[in-house]
């Protein structure tokens, strides 16, 4: 097997889970607890009658000292935090609330959020310290501090200069998290700036894994209604239910074009206007370009004025020349325009993989990527981080200055 030129982490070995320590199993139990048949809860004397999973979960809470509010949203309040051992080991601690619309009182979103940071474990993944319920019944999370904004907030700032190489190094960090998710058959589904937290010494963190699921089941359908609308690639708004890692893959692409370009690459007010946003871009896919197409629900073909006959082969509307991605571009250089391309192919078995990513020749052609600790950084600060870590997957921030909107539709189920 080929393994990547960028440095990275091993994957967990598939078909494998690296045993949770307390904490998180405390949380597992926490969530799994009404499915559970009733039992007698063992006590020991002196433990005010609290059985084991009460008193592990009440050891790993009194391990942190809660601080200011930094956020909040209708899905969860973010605090500052730090342990107690240590004042200066400062954490983000995330407050899911209780919401009787759901079973047992907590979101799906959660449930995942949990499950999957449980499993994982890379340095451009958010870490996930610890988990533990409070009296009133609400699930926190103890999650990495990452002080320094978001990579959305940074390209917007713009009395922050980077170039090439600082490109380059935060792409292969979003790339190297893209990587390790899929090698442990994890799909994140909602990559996008705002989900790529920096932390102080400048390393991008891949945050709120809200919508992820697992996909080593090829046959099992899933739901078209994921990954923030700029961000989705144009097979889920097609109505795609069985995809792979492509869907991240696009997302990736366009994060980072944003970068290069600083501002959105496709955005738009609908799910209709977002695929004429592709269109005009990568031109109109057909059956002859993209085979199966005309099979997905949503599919419209391309109408006469938009296609082109060649050898007596219908074909849709041409993308972009290459001189357009040049021209718009320049700080991708030749080997990123190829590369960013290659991760926005329309057909999506024909787009690259997360491997193939970082396999491309972009990450060791000159100039290398700028050491982490050399990065532009910004002063995002903890009210940026909570303002990050509130929302529920799939959603953005109000009052927003774009005033576009990009929240998903979740009135679907998200299976």
């Amino acid at each position: 097997m080929a393994y990547s030129p960028v440095l990275s982490p091993k994957p967990n070995p598939p078909a494998t889970k690296p045993l949770p320590a307390n904490p998180k199993t405390k949380a597992l139990a926490i969530l799994n607890a009404s499915n559970s048949p009733a039992t007698t809860a063992a006590s020991t004397p002196g433990d005010g009658g609290l059985d084991l999973a009460e008193q592990m979960n009440d050891e790993v809470r009194r391990q942190f000292i809660t601080g200011n509010r930094l956020g909040e949203g209708t899905y969860a309040i973010v605090y500052s935090g730090h342990y107690l051992s240590d004042p200066k080991s400062l954490v983000a601690i995330k407050k899911i609330k209780v919401n009787a619309d759901y079973k047992d009182g907590i979101a799906m979103d959660a449930i995942r959020e949990i499950k999957y940071l449980s499993e994982l474990s890379h340095p451009n993944i958010i870490r996930l310290h610890a988990v533990f319920s409070t009296k009133d019944q609400n699930i926190s999370l103890v999650l990495e501090h990452l002080p320094l904004g978001d990579l959305e907030q940074l390209w917007k700032t713009h009395t922050v200069s980077y170039g090439i190489a600082d490109i380059k190094a935060w792409a292969s960090m979003l790339a190297q998290a893209v990587w390790f998710c899929h090698e442990n058959f994890i799909l994140h589904r909602d990559i996008k700036g705002n989900n790529l937290l920096i932390a102080a010494d400048g390393t991008v963190k891949l945050a709120d894994f809200g919508l992820a699921r697992s996909f080593a089941d090829p046959g099992r359908p899933m739901t078209y209604n994921v990954i923030t609308r700029f961000y989705r690639p144009p097979e889920l708004l097609y109505g795609a239910r069985y995809y792979g890692g492509g869907v991240d893959v696009w997302s990736m692409g366009v994060v980072i074009a944003e970068l290069a370009i600083r501002e959105f690459f496709l955005p738009s007010e609908t799910d209709v206007g977002q695929l004429s946003a592709i269109y005009e871009v990568f031109g109109h896919p057909t059956e002859e370009s993209w085979p199966g197409i005309s099979k997905l629900e949503f599919y419209i073909p391309p109408d006469a004025s938009s296609t082109a006959t060649t050898n007596g082969v219908k074909v849709g509307k041409k993308g972009q020349p290459l001189g357009y991605w040049k021209a718009r571009f320049p700080l991708l250089g030749e080997d990123g325009i190829d590369l960013v391309r290659g991760m926005l192919t329309l057909d999506p078995r024909k787009r690259l993989s997360a491997r193939q990513v970082l396999e491309h020749r972009y990450w060791t052609n000159a100039p290398r990527p700028t050491k982490k600790e050399d990065l532009p950084k910004q002063g995002g600060g903890e009210k940026k981080m909570g303002e990050d870590l509130k929302r529920r997957g799939g959603e953005v921030d109000s009052g927003r200055a774009d005033k576009v909107a990009r929240k998903l539709d979740f009135s679907a189920l998200k299976k």
